[in-house]
């Protein structure tokens, strides 16, 4: 079987924030994919801290992974082994590359079980005040300014023409200058969320403004994970 476990969202969140499940499933298993070992370590002894870590037997899975990279993996799973999933942070599969593994699983008869946890992407959603019938999630922008201002201006127009509220997010270092340019490109009526350290229990931020009010109320946003909504 392959179980799809969710991090935490921030490090400081409370353990009773989770679902005890999470821990049990993580000690059904020593195999994980993973994709960085540092962070599932931390995710591991955060919810198992009784769980050797030298017992682990952690499998890369980015971005970059292909199926071949996995066939170690692959036939111990066919053999039946039990494997865990682990993302960064929040749901695996959602801004992650675990879909990989659960297709694969599929094809080959491999039970998927997916285990509860927060997701920022919905927890934004649902307290931005946008429509949360209908909505799109882009991922990450890109890095071209041109390109970037293209898809704002495209993100935007979506929102005015179809009512679908449009999600997207920004590696935490680069958050700043994306406010910067959200508030340079959109028009001052537009509506913007930004959820920001969501599931931290002193440092959570979450507000839904026009465009013409953030540029006098921008939040330092540097470093810190958030997730940006755009919708009416």
């Amino acid at each position: 079987m392959l179980f799809l476990i969710p991090a935490y969202l921030s490090e400081e969140s409370p353990i009773d924030y989770f679902a005890p499940s999470i821990k049990e499933y993580i000690l059904k298993t020593d195999y994980f994919f993973v994709e960085n070992e540092k962070t599932a370590r931390k995710v591991i002894k955060f919810f198992a801290p009784e769980k050797k870590q030298s017992h682990l037997k952690l499998f890369l899975l980015d971005k970059y992974s292909e199926s071949n990279d996995l066939k170690e993996a692959q036939k111990l799973m066919k053999s039946g082994q039990d494997f865990g999933l682990l993302s960064e942070a929040g749901l695996p599969c959602i801004a992650d590359p675990g879909n990989l593994m659960v297709k694969w699983c599929h094809e080959n008869n491999i039970k998927v079980i997916p285990i509860n946890g927060p997701s920022s992407i919905i927890l934004a959603l649902i307290s931005s005040g946008f429509n949360g019938q209908e909505f799109t999630f882009h991922g990450y922008l890109p890095i071209d300014k041109e390109q970037k201002k293209k898809q704002i201006l495209f993100l935007e127009n979506q929102v005015q023409k179809s009512g679908y509220s449009q999600i997207f997010m920004e590696t935490p270092y680069r958050n700043n200058q994306l406010l910067e340019d959200l508030i340079k490109f959109l028009n001052p009526n537009t509506k913007l969320c930004i959820a920001a350290n969501i599931n931290h229990p002193t440092e959570e931020f979450i507000k839904t403004l026009k465009i013409s009010d953030w540029k006098n109320k921008k939040p330092e946003l540097h470093k810190i994970p958030a997730v940006f909504v755009l919708g009416k």
